[in-house]
């Protein structure tokens, strides 16, 4: 006989939980917008080393000073031209491989010109080949990082990210022009070659090309998957620009852009630490006033970040500009053999100004040009570096001629008044577009 047995009824199953990944307490944007400022840190000594190496050359090799200004002007130029195509590059090969290719190919320059022996070994050296390798992460970096990666806050990640060059600058530049000083400048050609492979594995490791590569959206954006790589990736440079050049702010941005490189890369980065040498000014302290303006600079881009995110564009060039050309029209009044307060004024306020341009020409590109607004702005960035390329070529043979720089300073403030002009006669677009990529 079967005993009883005695039913019982399972307890109900608890009800299903459902579960979502809390979202990372700080945006992964954030991380890549990090590596992407200590790559360009690592970067800038390269861009410190130009202004310093004028009397030293011109000393050892005897090369006219107009000589070793067209190899910094090839540099400038390069720099440039390089930047609309590198955007493209990125496109097609990803973020990662054109930044590591590009620092080994400036580390590649520098090392070489140590032991250079003619001319025309610096222009291919330190012009050529690191020209090649800056124009392949120049501003055109900061601008594809910040496109793909951010939707909110773009001015202000824009600001800082132009800003990692000057703090690269302040760095750099006392360093530099201390082995210059003591140790010759071959030692710095060596330091700005090993800070750049220094980078290398920092982007190479923690960078990545596109929000999906981790599965995330935009910060302040949509999640979208990544875009297949665009194949003739210069092909797509030069059609973008043909297309772009048939617009009127295209123009505008590119001649005032043109004048912002004149004023700053080709001009004071190039020539002042020269030119206060002039004056009686020992390298170092020179050097030392260039590397405050890079402090006053990171406050400035990124104070002008925050401007572009909540002011009018146009009137913030505008603005930037005039300040600029008359600051430097008092220049030549202020350079002496010792640094005094009204010096310190104009570097504090010409420091301000010294890149604050980028972020609202960045912002109008973006306006302008929509989707390709980063190979756009490679584009200006190139009139930029051609504008800083003809200045350093100019100044130093307005040095050889004249024996003064005070024609090329009265020269550059004029300039900025024009382009603060040009600024004002940019329109405002009904609405962003988007050029066609073929």
């Amino acid at each position: 006989m079967l005993g009883d047995v005695t039913q019982t009824t399972p307890p109900p199953a608890p009800a299903p939980v459902s579960y979502r990944p809390r979202p990372p307490r700080i945006h992964r944007a954030w991380f890549v917008a990090a590596v992407t400022f200590v790559t360009i840190i690592g970067a800038a000594a390269f861009a410190s080393l130009p202004g310093l190496l004028i009397e030293p050359l011109h000393s050892e090799f005897r090369w006219t000073r107009g000589t070793i200004g067209f190899a910094v002007s090839v540099n400038l130029a390069l720099y440039g031209l390089t930047a609309p195509f590198a955007a493209s590059l990125m496109d097609r090969f990803g973020i990662r491989r054109v930044v590591a290719v590009a620092l080994s190919v400036i580390a590649l320059g520098s090392l070489l010109t140590v032991g250079m022996t003619a001319a025309w070994q610096l222009v291919l050296y330190w012009g050529v080949l690191v020209g090649l390798g800056s124009g392949s992460m120049a501003l055109a970096f900061a601008a594809t990082v910040t496109n793909r990666w951010f939707v909110a806050r773009r001015g202000l990640v824009t600001g800082i990210l132009t800003a990692a060059g000057a703090s690269g600058q302040l760095v750099f530049l006392p360093l530099l022009s201390w082995l210059v000083e003591h140790q010759g400048w071959r030692p710095a050609a060596v330091t700005v070659a090993l800070s750049a492979l220094a980078v290398v594995p920092f982007v190479w490791l923690l960078l990545r090309d596109h929000p999906a590569d981790v599965r995330l959206a935009p910060y302040g954006g949509e999640y979208a998957e990544k875009p297949a790589p665009v194949p003739g990736a210069a092909r797509r440079a030069v059609t973008v620009l043909f297309k772009a050049a048939r617009t009127g702010p295209f123009w505008l941005l590119a001649g005032t852009f043109a004048i912002c490189g004149a004023s700053t890369n080709g001009l004071v980065k190039t020539h002042f630490v020269p030119a206060a040498h002039d004056h009686g000014m020992p390298v170092t302290a020179a050097a030392g006033l260039l590397a405050v303006i890079g402090v006053f600079d990171v406050v400035g881009t990124i104070a002008s970040g925050w401007f572009t995110d909540r002011f009018e564009t146009r009137r913030l060039l505008a603005v930037y500009y005039a300040l600029r050309g008359i600051s430097l029209l008092f220049l030549p009044m202020l350079l002496a053999p010792a640094v005094h307060p009204p010096m310190l004024f104009f570097i504090v306020f010409y420091g301000l100004d010294w890149v604050a341009t980028v972020p609202p020409t960045i912002a109008l590109c973006r306006e302008h040009f929509g989707e390709d607004s980063a190979i756009v702005f490679g584009w200006v960035l190139a009139s930029h570096q051609v504008g800083a390329a003809v200045v350093a070529f100019a100044g130093g043979v307005a040095r050889d001629v004249f024996r003064s720089y005070d024609p090329v300073w009265y020269a550059s403030g004029a300039l900025c008044a024009a382009a603060a002009l040009m600024a004002l006669v940019i329109r405002r677009p009904s609405a962003p577009r988007a050029l066609p990529a073929t």
